[in-house]
């Protein structure tokens, strides 16, 4: 159950703005051209620094979850990127979201979450949704990046986990440490590259800044009221998110397909949420307006 300090509808919104900021990753990161590892590198590195700004005090324990945390974020946001120029931003997008299938796999052992059927019947859905929403723009190729997509997968479930482990204390930090640990290792491959241009700078500004280091306080103050399985779930509104950007700044409409394997993903997260908060209710009045402690 969650923390109450925070309604979990509140938290879901929080979610959502960070699914819309993610979204903007794939454009923002085929923009610029730069060494993957250096973008990586240069991101994280601004967010570090948005972050630190933001909460000011860090509070690092050093615990173990605090590590492991940090660890799989950083191993995340460096292959989500190097993913990105290794193959196709959809197929990114698809195998990355193999997550939750990690999440509900361990959440139970992890967390003392249970998953349900109505939680894997959502994985598969959701998972159906996105084929059919990159129907068109799916490929065998770039066989590298297919696999290291699959590994941000598995290092975003895993990240989830280890943040949401952390609900009675203070996620945010293991994301501060992983973006440390992902500037110190792409920095030195920016210092290699050429010289940015004006317009990769903003770039680069724009995925530190919002895309990184806004929506992952957004997602580390959202997981502390909402289980793993639920934050993940919420969060593969991403790839549905991706394509606002491209008809806003490109004017492009997206196809039957796409409209389609969105409605089917929009559908299932709000189907399982509705679900989700109906089976808590008599928790909720049994004791009086919260639930009980995690």
């Amino acid at each position: 159950m969650t923390d109450s300090s925070m309604p979990q509808s509140k938290a879901v919104v929080l979610l959502v703005i960070t699914a819309l900021l993610w979204s903007t990753g794939g454009f923002l990161v085929k923009s610029i051209n730069l060494n993957p590892f250096a973008i990586a590198g240069a991101r994280s590195l601004i967010a570090a620094l948005v972050i630190t700004m933001m909460i000011r005090k860090p509070l690092f324990t050093w615990s173990p979850y605090q590590w492991g945390g940090a660890v799989t974020y950083a191993a995340t946001v460096i292959l989500y990127v190097v993913a990105n120029k290794l193959t196709t931003a959809a197929n990114v997008v698809l195998l990355m979201y193999t997550a939750p299938i990690s999440v509900i796999a361990f959440a139970p052992w992890f967390l003392g979450e249970k998953s349900s059927v109505r939680d894997w019947l959502a994985v598969l859905s959701i998972m159906t949704g996105i084929v059919i929403f990159f129907l068109d723009r799916l490929s065998p190729a770039g066989f590298l990046g297919n696999i290291l997509a699959v590994l941000s997968g598995i290092s975003f479930g895993w990240m989830t986990l280890f943040l949401r482990k952390q609900k009675r204390g203070s996620p945010v930090e293991s994301v501060l440490l992983g973006n440390l640990i992902a500037a110190a290792v792409g920095m030195p491959f920016l210092f290699r590259s050429e010289i940015p241009h004006v317009e990769e700078i903003g770039l680069l500004l724009a995925l530190g800044v919002l895309q990184l280091g806004v929506s992952y306080l957004l997602y580390s103050r959202a997981i502390k009221h909402v289980e793993a399985f639920q934050a993940v779930l919420v969060t593969m509104l991403e790839p549905i998110l991706n394509p606002v950007w491209v008809f806003l700044l490109h004017g492009e409409r997206p196809s039957q397909w796409a409209i389609a394997g969105g409605i089917l993903v929009l559908l299932t997260v709000a189907l399982h949420g509705l679900a989700s908060n109906r089976s808590s209710t008599p928790s909720v009045r049994r004791t009086g307006g919260h639930g009980p402690a995690p």
